[in-house]
């Protein structure tokens, strides 16, 4: 069964994946085993009531309760124990342990933000201890999300103006995609992050300095930086390409239509502006897609985009 697993799904990193791949495994076997007698019916019938001539009749057929009862009972049998096995697993998914370790998680499109009870705000990287249960509080800004991380076994839907959870407890360290598993907009493809498992003790690290490796950073690189972390190049281009918004190349200094009619040109506060309300003013020709960073980037870290911006002319 563990090579069934390996060669069927992928690695198995939480302690809710035994569950859910026996119960994976279970709806496997029972439809190939079902697959395999109905065919072997079909064929055996097939030829042992073939037409043997032209004078053969077949003979009139109402019903037989026994055939019906069955196969009537044994589908509803194994439809009862995929529900309870299902509905079972269901409940301890959200149903987190007392001691877990709690994360806000936020869907934008097109990025997750991940809160930590220290303050902190990362993007697209989730960061969690070993053998310890995390419980994720997850909401959405705009539309529809998914949160799904297929190693731990963990999907669940992010809903605008509500909350819902989820729970895991990772087994060993490392690395883990997470992906959204719910179409949300053109770059809902790129809707990306990864989960770094770390030791407990490497985690209360990362905690404590998360944040500080930026303090002595150059603003030029810092700001490249917090471009690629914030996820601001899946939809703002640095070589021209236009994509979902404007291209960063030859932004500044430039002047730009708005969906008004209003010529603004593009400095510090239309930047600042734009982190932080986005929706303020819309360049002509795009759409008001993009998330608010408001409560993720300090004013240091606008200003290290800022000055990373006046490079790419």
């Amino acid at each position: 069964m563990n090579r069934l697993s390996e060669f069927m799904l992928p690695p198995a990193k939480s302690t809710l994946a035994a569950e859910t791949d026996a119960l994976f495994h279970f709806i496997n076997v029972t439809s190939i085993i079902l697959l395999a007698g109905i065919t072997f019916a079909i064929v055996y019938f097939s030829w042992k009531y073939r037409r043997r001539s032209e004078d053969d009749v077949t003979p009139v057929i109402t019903h037989n309760n026994k055939l019906e009862i069955t196969w009537s009972v044994i589908p509803l049998i194994l439809v009862m124990i995929v529900f309870g096995w299902g509905f079972t697993g269901y409940l301890n998914l959200t149903t987190a342990p007392d001691d877990s370790y709690e994360i806000r998680v936020v869907g934008k499109s097109w990025l997750w933000e991940f809160h930590y009870e220290t303050g902190h705000v990362s993007v697209n990287e989730l960061h969690v201890p070993v053998n310890r249960p995390v419980k994720l509080i997850m909401s959405s800004d705009d539309v529809l999300h998914s949160f799904y991380i297929p190693d731990f076994r963990v999907k669940m839907d992010v809903l605008p103006n509500r909350y819902t959870s989820v729970w895991f407890e990772a087994i060993e360290t490392g690395e883990s995609i997470i992906y959204c598993a719910e179409y949300c907009g053109n770059a809902h493809s790129n809707m990306l992050a990864t989960t770094y498992v770390h030791s407990v003790e490497d985690f209360e690290t990362w905690l404590e300095t998360a944040g500080s490796a930026d303090d002595d950073m150059d603003p030029v690189e810092l700001g490249e930086q917090l471009v690629t972390r914030n996820a601001c190049d899946t939809c703002h281009s640095t070589d021209g390409t236009r994509l979902q918004g404007p291209s960063f190349q030859g932004l500044w200094g430039s002047e730009r239509e708005m969906q008004d009619g209003e010529i603004v040109t593009v400095d510090e506060n239309y930047v600042r502006e734009s982190i932080l309300e986005p929706n303020a003013r819309i360049t002509a020709g795009f759409d008001p897609v993009m998330p608010s960073y408001s409560g993720t980037l300090s004013d240091r870290q606008i200003d290290a985009i800022i000055e990373y911006l006046k490079t790419l002319q």
